[in-house]
């Protein structure tokens, strides 16, 4: 295979890499047998990429010829909303994480986890929809375009308010011509509500009404973050299942940062960590999801989410009761990460 993968620039900003995207890959893609499919619509694998570093159309072209069949927009708004400063992407130290870890040192070379500092920054509303009908027309059909949306709360905003944003963004992402939508229900870089809505069932599960109202039968995934203790997931998940065809998680679990001088990052505060180090945990939750979902009797697909970079991660994944698989951190990494898991297959 010849060919020389552009990465997503790490010490870039959020601008330089949305501007600066690489062509298309023109090599060949192995195939994966078997029957897979994605919130019931057909696809030709299991692997996916979450929103991370899809920033527009061009980088879901990109990716999509390097083996990837679900690709999901970056997480837009209904208002335009800037990134967050540098360092957006900060290497860490860490081993597997339960979710109780603070203080993680910060490291120069990329290890397999980072810390995400984003802030869920979005175009606006008429760029975002423009590209994402380009990206649409332009995307082989056998391919799924799923677009994530979140919220933007304002200071004097009822939970009704930001139900109606959401749905609102939604109905707009299909409309421009999404195959399906997700909302992010979590964002530990975010203070406000639109950041923790998984931790609030009776707020996710306004939400995940007032949305399916929005985008009738529209496939539609809700992403949550770290959930460890039963009653939690049973609480989520059954205020959500009426509303919902899929759930995906982890999006990350929070820690603070220790910078390379000692000194806390991000003024103390925490911020989602991404990768490898997140891949047992995330593992364990769809297998409590999983467990919680068969026991109820429930109809709802579950996408592991969180540190995947091998074919044995994919079949943990699969195995934990997931139906796909989203990869972020070590595409970001290897673009070529899809092509050497279904070479391995």
């Amino acid at each position: 295979m010849e060919f020389n993968p552009s990465k997503y620039d790490i010490g870039r900003s959020y601008d330089w890499n949305y501007d600066n995207v690489p062509d298309p890959a023109q090599i060949e893609i192995p195939e994966i047998g078997g029957e897979w499919k994605f919130c019931g619509k057909p696809v030709e694998s299991p692997l996916g990429m979450s929103a991370g570093p899809l920033l527009n159309g061009r980088w879901i072209l990109y990716y999509a010829s390097l083996g990837f069949d679900v690709l999901t927009y970056k997480t837009v708004r209904s208002r335009s909303r800037d990134c967050y400063p540098l360092p957006n992407l900060q290497p860490v130290a860490t081993d597997q994480l339960r979710g109780t870890e603070t203080d993680l040192p910060a490291i120069d070379d990329m290890s397999g986890s980072w810390a995400v500092s984003f802030g869920m920054p979005s175009k606006p509303p008429a760029e975002w929809r423009a590209d994402v009908e380009w990206t649409r027309n332009q995307l082989a059909p056998e391919k799924l375009l799923c677009v994530s949306v979140v919220g933007s709360i304002q200071p004097d905003w009822s939970l009704d308010q930001l139900a109606d944003d959401y749905a609102l963004c939604a109905k707009w992402a299909v409309e421009s011509g999404a195959d399906c939508v997700e909302t992010n229900f979590s964002c530990p870089n975010v203070a406000t509500c639109d950041g923790q809505l998984y931790q609030e069932p009776n707020s996710a599960q306004l939400v995940t009404a007032r949305v399916r109202e929005a985008i009738g039968s529209t496939p539609y995934i809700i992403k949550v973050g770290h959930v460890s203790e039963r009653d939690a997931a049973e609480q989520l998940l059954e205020s959500v299942v009426p509303f919902v065809d899929a759930i995906a998680a982890t999006n990350s679990v929070a820690a603070t940062v220790r910078g390379l001088d000692g000194k806390p990052l991000f003024d103390g505060q925490c911020r989602g960590i991404c990768g490898d180090a997140t891949r047992t945990a995330s593992t364990e939750q769809i297998r409590l999801f999983a467990e919680i979902r068969d026991q109820r009797g429930w109809n709802v697909s579950l996408i592991g989410v969180g540190g995947a970079g091998t074919v044995q991660h994919v079949r943990d994944y699969l195995a934990a009761g997931a139906e796909a698989v989203h990869i972020a951190t070590a595409a970001m990494v290897d673009p070529t990460v899809a092509v050497k898991i279904r070479r391995d297959w």
